[in-house]
């Protein structure tokens, strides 16, 4: 898999779990579960709104605004710069965001050195509420190597969070994801990431990360910083893909929002961002309360974890391009290229198989990482994923437009996909069959073809 793949699926995956577990929080085990025992494909997903903050679907907390601040500075300052991050946050918690938590609320407003003195004071400053916000630094210090991401990840922590086993958890956390993101695997990391942990707090995190550790052994709520990491390396443990990952980490109820940020990023960056199901990444949004109107999507995230990756800061513009579409090329099924399915009815369900620029208007969007090329890693699966979502909407009632860019190539493998798996075509019955009726289909990537030629059921 490309790194910018694990890049992307890190930062989306750790606001996809935030906004999705925000509804669950500080609710009873299996909460989720017993809402959405099976996936929920259709125009209403398991992105819903809820919980102690009443947000809409998708809606990210206070988890991702932190996340974003420390992204935002880290690319303003070309680095770490502690001052303008802590004021950054300062500036964020004077506008009041409603879920701020306690212990971050009463260091910003004392200053600087309120950490230090908050847990000097209470003795109690290992909450979760930097481990949080962890993941931009994680993907902007890998590339230097893991002394450089354990370091920042104990200064950044410090500046809310006096407990150095704050730190040391987020430490781990970040080294664990520098592994994820160069491509190895996060759990076989974790002996030596304990390794580079101070003697007297290595016993206590050797415990909670040790392969036989389960969340019924924790000691604490998952809003201490220990059963938080612990249970998300659980989660990593027992799920076999995003979802199941998002559905164990939810399910153990408590605080669901931020376990579920912390297993988000390090599963987003295991599976890529075309692991993560698109009924949730294309649903997640947010703003940043103190930082003006923009409103976060996914486009957004994606753009910004590139950056932190130290590509370029560049917001994609497309362009004008002649209209094609949208035409019923299936029962039920329109095909566009982008601006044909950017100007068109907005009760359509739009499935889009390429980048944007703004978003669309229409009120169900899904949004696919699909690129026409030969490297896509987890194509067989973003296709079933894509392919699941077209039934249920299809089911739900409502007119589906698939499109891409220029509305040839990945428009073409969706309609084709479609016939061949639901229709029991073969990918050359398939392929004739949609010809005949889109002629602006193309069939130049032979990766296509053969994640199609996957897709037939065996034969005997």
């Amino acid at each position: 898999m490309h790194r910018s793949h694990r890049v992307a699926g890190a930062l989306v995956g750790s606001a996809v779990g935030d906004a999705l577990g925000a509804p669950f929080e500080f609710g009873p085990p299996g909460q989720f579960s017993a809402r959405f025992p099976v996936p929920a494909r259709g125009a209403k997903t398991e992105m819903c709104s809820g919980g102690p903050v009443d947000r809409e679907p998708g809606e990210f907390t206070d988890d991702t605004q932190m996340a974003l601040l420390v992204a935002q500075s880290l690319l303003a300052n070309d680095g770490l710069d502690e001052a303008d991050l802590f004021d950054r946050f300062v500036r964020w918690a004077e506008a009041e965001p409603p879920d701020i938590g306690a212990q971050t609320r009463a260091v910003l407003r004392c200053g600087a050195v309120a950490a230090a003195e908050h847990f000097a004071t209470t003795g109690r400053a290992a909450g979760n509420g930097s481990l949080m916000r962890a993941t931009p630094a994680a993907i902007w210090f890998s590339r230097f190597g893991t002394e450089a991401t354990m370091d920042a990840a104990r200064r950044i922590s410090a500046l809310t969070h006096g407990d150095p086993a704050a730190g040391e958890g987020c430490a781990i956390f970040s080294e664990l994801m520098r592994v994820a993101l160069d491509g190895g695997d996060p759990l076989e990391a974790v002996p030596s990431a304990l390794a580079l942990v101070a003697d007297e707090r290595r016993e206590r995190w050797a415990t909670v990360l040790a392969p036989s550790w389960t969340p019924a052994d924790a000691t604490e709520s998952n809003r201490a910083v220990w059963p938080t990491l612990g249970q998300a390396v659980w989660g990593l443990r027992r799920g076999r893909d995003f979802a199941e990952v998002m559905r164990l980490i939810i399910d153990l109820g408590g605080d669901t929002d931020t376990v579920a940020c912390v297993a988000g990023g390090l599963a987003g960056a295991v599976y890529g961002m075309g692991g993560i199901p698109m009924r949730w990444s294309s649903a997640v949004h947010g703003r940043v309360p103190g930082f003006g109107d923009q409103r976060w999507g996914l486009a957004d995230l994606q753009e910004l974890a590139a950056a932190l990756d130290g590509k370029p800061l560049v917001k994609y513009e497309p362009g004008v391009i002649s209209r094609i579409g949208p035409t019923e090329v299936l029962p039920g099924i329109w095909a566009g290229n982008l601006d044909g399915a950017r100007y068109s009815a907005e009760d359509f369900a739009v499935i889009s198989l390429c980048r944007l620029g703004d978003p669309f208007p229409h009120e169900v969007h899904r949004m696919a990482y699909v690129a026409d090329n030969e490297w896509n890693h987890d194509l067989d699966a973003v296709l079933a994923d894509v392919l699941d979502d077209l039934a249920a909407l299809r089911a739900d009632g409502r007119r589906v437009l698939v499109h891409c860019h220029g509305g040839a190539s990945r428009t073409g493998l969706v309609l084709r996909g479609w016939l061949v798996r639901e229709k029991g075509m073969s990918v050359e019955e398939a392929t004739a069959h949609v010809a005949e009726r889109w002629p602006h289909l193309g069939l130049w990537n032979a990766s296509f073809t053969a994640a199609l030629e996957r897709l037939r059921p065996a034969e005997g």
